[in-house]
C-alpha cells in the first residue's frame, strides 16, 4: 500500500470513527465530552480509542461540547504546600464486599433553567451502591464538602474503625481542614492517580445514570431541583434493582449482607 493509499485508508476510518463518535454527541445533546464518549465507545460498543484521538477528530468535524467542561472547582486555586494529596489504598478494589468499609465521594455539576448552575456532592458505599449522604449547593465553597461530611456523620452506624473514603486529588479533598475533619470522623482518606478518571469509576457511573435519567435541566428554581434530586436518589436506594446486588435494591443489598 502506497502513501497516498495508506492516507485515504485513514480518512475513511476516521470517518467511520466519527460517524459513531458524533452519533454519541448528539445523543447526549451536545454536552458530553472526550472522557465521556471514550467511557461509552469502549463500555457500549467494545471500542477502545485513546482521547486524543477523539479529541483530534471532535476538532477536525466540528464537534464542539455546548456545556461539558472540566469541573471548575479544580481550577479554583492552585495546591499549595499545604494541600497534600494521599496514597490511592483502593487500586480500583471498590467492593470489599462489606458494606460501610469502602465510601466513594465526588461533586458534579448540573445546569438547569437558563443556565443556572448548582453542585451535587454524594458520598456512594462501594460494596452496596448505595448513595448514604448527600448535599445540593449553589456553590463550589468548601462547605459543600463539610456538609457532605455532617450528613454522612448523621447516619449512624456507617463509619467504622476502618472506614476508607476515596476520592479524586481535587481541591476540596486536599485541604488541611477537610482532612482534618474526615480525621476526626476517625474516616482513612485515599485519593485517585491524578487524572485517573477510573480510579472512581463507580462515583462517576453514578453521576452518568443521574445525568441520563433525570429531567433536572428543566427545573425552574434551586428548591424544585433539590426535589429532584432528593427523589431521585431515594428512588435508586430504595426501589432500583440491580442484578449485580443480586436483583436487590442498595437498601435491600446492605441488609441482607448484614443479617449474614
Amino acid at each position: 500500500m502506497d502513501a497516498k493509499e495508506l492516507r485515504d485508508s485513514r480518512e475513511k476510518e476516521d470517518e467511520l470513527y466519527t460517524e459513531l463518535i458524533s452519533y454519541i454527541f448528539h445523543q447526549k445533546n451536545q454536552k458530553t465530552g472526550v472522557l465521556q464518549i471514550k467511557m461509552i465507545m469502549e463500555n457500549d460498543y467494545c471500542i477502545c480509542m485513546n482521547h486524543k484521538k477523539i479529541r483530534r477528530l471532535m476538532r477536525k468535524y466540528n464537534l464542539v461540547t455546548k456545556v461539558r467542561r472540566a469541573n471548575p472547582y479544580k481550577k479554583m486555586i492552585k495546591a499549595t504546600q499545604e494541600h497534600r494529596t494521599l496514597p490511592n489504598l483502593l487500586n480500583r478494589q471498590f467492593d470489599q464486599e462489606e458494606p460501610n468499609k469502602v465510601l466513594l465521594t465526588d461533586i458534579t455539576y448540573l445546569y438547569y433553567e437558563n443556565g443556572q448552575k448548582a453542585y451535587l456532592s454524594c458520598v456512594k458505599d462501594g460494596c452496596t451502591k448505595e448513595i448514604i449522604a448527600h448535599y445540593l449547593s449553589t456553590n463550589l465553597e468548601m462547605s459543600i464538602v463539610y456538609k457532605t461530611l455532617e450528613h454522612l456523620a448523621l447516619n449512624s452506624g456507617i463509619i467504622q474503625p476502618n472506614t476508607i473514603l476515596h476520592s479524586d486529588q481535587g481541591v476540596h479533598y486536599t485541604n488541611p481542614e477537610f482532612q482534618k475533619k474526615a480525621k476526626e470522623l476517625k474516616l482513612t482518606q485515599s485519593m485517585s492517580r491524578k487524572g485517573n478518571c477510573w480510579d472512581n469509576a463507580p462515583m462517576e457511573s453514578f453521576f452518568g445514570h443521574f445525568k441520563d435519567e433525570v429531567e433536572y435541566k428543566h427545573c425552574k428554581n434551586f428548591n424544585e431541583l433539590k426535589q429532584v434530586v432528593d427523589s431521585y436518589i431515594d428512588e435508586y436506594n430504595n426501589r432500583r434493582y440491580q442484578w449485580g446486588l443480586k436483583k436487590m435494591t442498595p437498601v435491600q443489598y446492605r441488609n441482607h449482607l448484614l443479617a449474614a
